[in-house]
């Protein structure tokens, strides 16, 4: 990047799991985090949406973090810059909010650092990163993921034929991850196991084929988290019901929630949000396009 120029970095927001798909499975959404960076005499971040406004404004900021390992890495310097922060992913309500992030602090390395970071490199270390594929996945290639995180590698498949409508019921309160963990039981009986696995399998048979009114029953199935985490999140069990009335295909905890995602035919999109309005009022509801392009990166050179 020139001296005078400027970079944009896109990043959509994800949902992830779908139920039984834990930490496995992502979906990229049309919610996204946008950076405009120049370079600057020092690293300042500019929030300029509601979403972002109590971010840090200096190094400790996620994507400076994030971009100054990732430079380090590779034995770079990674120069000052001026970032303005644009986003309309909600914090702490399971869309990937942090896993959007991570992958604009890779990119943000990427570009100012000459790396060339390949789509695999970025994702492995996001994923080691994050602990897992699922959201930061999602937001690297856009379209459905479904990953295999292990310390050793990252194995990623990424399917583009999608073919149903999104619909979100996001509570006004935060749900943090590490709170959503620790409601989860520490093993499960074999047979449990075995059973958990059955379903997940179901589900990624639906997606391939796209069934998704077998996705819609497997999501019910889950034995993974959402069972503990409706304890956390009563809005899970609530959309559910709405949404069985509904004739859409099922709902599941968007990530660790407290968000509730709902999928449902081509088309009737804003009819199901315009329904689920209605039902949660003190929540925001919203038909959400799938992204399929993932994380894009723009050049702007100054107008002389």
């Amino acid at each position: 990047m020139k001296e005078g120029d400027m970079l944009k970095i896109s990043v959509p927001g994800s949902t992830a799991n779908l139920g039984p798909g834990f930490d496995s499975l992502g979906l990229a959404l049309g919610k996204y985090l946008t950076l405009e960076v120049k370079q600057a005499e020092k690293f300042v971040f500019i929030p300029m949406t509601e979403d972002v406004k109590g971010i840090p404004t200096n190094e400790s900021n996620l994507i400076a973090q994030i971009a100054l390992k990732v430079a380090s890495l590779y034995n770079r310097q990674l120069p000052q810059c001026e970032v303005k922060v644009w986003s309309d992913i909600p914090m702490a309500r399971g869309v990937g909010s942090s896993a959007a992030a991570i992958i604009a602090g890779i990119e943000l390395a990427n570009q100012l650092c000459d790396l060339n970071l390949s789509e695999d490199e970025k994702l492995r270390f996001a994923s080691l990163e994050e602990g897992h594929p699922d959201n930061v996945g999602a937001s690297l290639y856009g379209g459905l993921v479904i990953g295999l995180h292990e310390q050793e590698q990252t194995e990623l498949v990424r399917l583009t034929e999608v073919e149903v409508d999104c619909v979100l019921v996001i509570p006004k309160y935060e749900v943090l991850t590490s709170d959503a963990r620790n409601v989860l039981p520490q093993m499960l009986t074999y047979k449990s196991a075995v059973e958990a696995s059955a379903v997940s399998n179901m589900l990624v048979a639906g997606l391939l084929s796209n069934n998704w009114n077998l996705v819609g029953k497997m999501m019910q199935k889950d034995l993974l988290h959402q069972p503990y985490r409706s304890e956390l999140i009563p809005e899970i069990q609530l959309v559910q019901e709405k949404v069985k009335k509904f004739g859409a295909y099922g709902s599941a905890l968007s990530g660790a929630g407290p968000t509730v995602i709902s999928f449902v035919e081509k088309g009737q999109g804003d009819e199901l949000a315009s329904y689920l309005s209605n039902e949660f009022v003190n929540c925001q509801v919203e038909h959400v396009a799938i992204d399929l392009q993932g994380c894009r990166v723009e050049q702007i050179q100054r107008v002389k």
